[in-house]
């Protein structure tokens, strides 16, 4: 029995990874029915296993169950998007003033590397790659704390962020965002904690300033975002 819910556990693993992958980088829209036959037939697996994945992504707010309609991407409403970036700020102002009291040398070269990373992808317009960069700066920070929890915690609210601002964002602020990480990093590297946190707390809000709430954008074809 063991040996056939292996496999089975790692399908919807599987599954679960590309649908937040494809909602994360904006190739499924806020709305967007999820068919399980048609997620069954691109996936090559039973709806069972489909049902199982699409359950996960619930409890993770990435996407919505209707009874008798069936799934959806979400599509976060303005009081959830501002709760969002409010719990990001309680979380990462209190991450980002203890990183100083543990930041050494290896860490903010890793740092560094992440946000030239992000320039690159930047200049070469690369729209996923980005995407993923930016919301992975601020999970970096967790992670070279050795804090899982808070790392995990922190991936969720940004899966989330990403359905917010492909919903609501005016404008491109990709090459802004990597050089407010870049000022980040360097308050971080002078161990100047009220000056990360304060440039932390003003990128967060720079990020939900460029939020339109009226804004309403079209679904999108499963088939077509998974490809």
């Amino acid at each position: 029995m063991d040996s056939t819910k292996a496999p089975e556990t790692s399908t919807t693993h599987s599954i679960v990874e590309a649908l937040t992958r494809a909602i994360v980088e904006h190739r499924l829209l806020p709305g967007a029915k999820l068919a399980e036959q048609k997620l069954a037939d691109h996936f090559g697996v039973s709806r069972t296993l489909v049902r199982q994945a699409l359950f996960q992504l619930s409890q993770n707010r990435l996407i919505r169950m209707e009874p008798a309609r069936g799934a959806f991407v979400a599509a976060p409403s303005v009081e959830e998007a501002q709760q969002v970036f409010a719990v990001r700020r309680m979380l990462e102002s209190e991450m980002t003033r203890e990183f100083v009291k543990s930041v050494t040398p290896a860490k903010i070269r890793s740092l560094k590397e992440h946000v030239q990373q992000e320039r690159e992808a930047v200049a070469k317009e690369d729209v996923s790659g980005r995407t993923e960069l930016l919301g992975d700066f601020h999970v970096r920070m967790a992670e070279l704390m050795g804090n899982q929890v808070l790392a995990q915690l922190l991936g969720e609210l940004i899966s989330r962020c990403a359905l917010i601002t492909l919903m609501y964002q005016s404008r491109s602020e990709a090459q802004h965002s990597t050089e407010e990480h870049a000022e980040i990093v360097a308050a971080l590297a002078a161990k100047d904690a009220d000056k990360a946190v304060q440039l932390m707390q003003e990128h967060l809000d720079h990020v939900e300033a460029s939020l339109i709430y009226d804004r309403k954008v079209p679904s999108h074809d499963i088939a077509i975002a998974l490809t």
